[in-house]
């Protein structure tokens, strides 16, 4: 069983150095993964993406990259899906680059259709994207994400039956522990959650203390703010532990590889060894 742990961007010990030294970095403090943010747009030319894929394969990092916020698969405004299937294609020629894989993004909202009606618009644009991705003849994957808010498209099962109806090597899908607690409001069996994804192989995931409210998701927070609500990172290790899953977990809290560090410590308490 390999569990991978790192964070969500450039540690904050290599702060202002930039995503290569960020890659060597996560290696130094005896991490496995990295996951490249672009979330607040894509700001790195290729030349970089080059650059970070040598520190990748200097240090055997596994890397993956999140896409900007700003997609919405199933928007009524067609300029809309374009402009999102072009940031995510974006995000996956930087990855193809950084030899990073799988390219995560929030595939969208419900807005005024019904989820029936929402998952054949994100279909498509997916199906649209693996063609394109496979024309450019890059090896890897993208992974819609479990999503926090009820808004938005994006439950485990909407993504297990997407998976299931595009039967695509190039699709898979990224499990948000967080997201997932804050969505259904703290009313989550994380024992089945990995006995669904068992049949998916390697796994790829996010998990961070988070603040919900009626709507879903709040906002992100440490393992130290976490609060009686808050989803239990013993918990969720154990039931990791208990499925024998190969999985990557990234830290999505404020303090990035902090918690990541709690959390290996977590595991080797519960008797894992890295």
């Amino acid at each position: 069983m390999k569990i991978l742990l790192g964070p969500a961007g450039i540690p904050l010990t290599a702060k202002g150095e930039g995503n290569p030294e960020g890659v060597r970095k996560v290696r130094e403090l005896g991490f496995g993964a990295m996951e490249v943010e672009f979330t607040h747009g894509i700001q790195m030319e290729n030349e970089l993406a080059k650059e970070v894929g040598r520190a990748q394969k200097e240090t055997k990092v596994k890397l993956s990259v999140h896409s900007p916020y700003f997609i919405n698969l199933a928007s009524a405004e067609p300029k809309k899906i374009k402009a999102s299937k072009a940031r995510i294609l974006q995000s996956c020629e930087r990855a193809h680059y950084m030899n990073a894989s799988p390219v995560v993004f929030h595939p969208g909202f419900y807005g005024n259709y019904t989820p029936q009606e929402t998952f054949d618009f994100i279909k498509k644009g997916i199906l649209e994207i693996t063609d394109k991705i496979r024309e450019k003849g890059w090896s890897l994957s993208i992974a819609p994400e479990t999503t926090g808010k009820v808004s938005q498209f994006g439950t485990l099962d909407e993504l297990l039956l997407l998976l299931k109806e595009i039967k695509d090597k190039n699709c898979t899908l990224c499990l948000d522990f967080a997201h997932m607690w804050a969505r259904y409001h703290g009313k989550v069996d994380y024992n089945e959650v990995m006995k669904k994804v068992k049949k998916l192989g390697h796994i790829h995931s996010h998990f961070s203390q988070i603040a919900y409210g009626e709507k879903g998701e709040r906002n992100h927070m440490t393992f130290s703010e976490s609060r009686e609500k808050s989803p239990p990172v013993e918990g969720v290790c154990k039931a990791i532990l208990a499925s024998r899953q190969d999985i990557t977990i990234i830290s999505e809290s404020p303090v990035l590889e902090q918690d990541s560090m709690k959390m290996k410590k977590i595991f080797e308490k519960l008797g894992h060894k890295f």
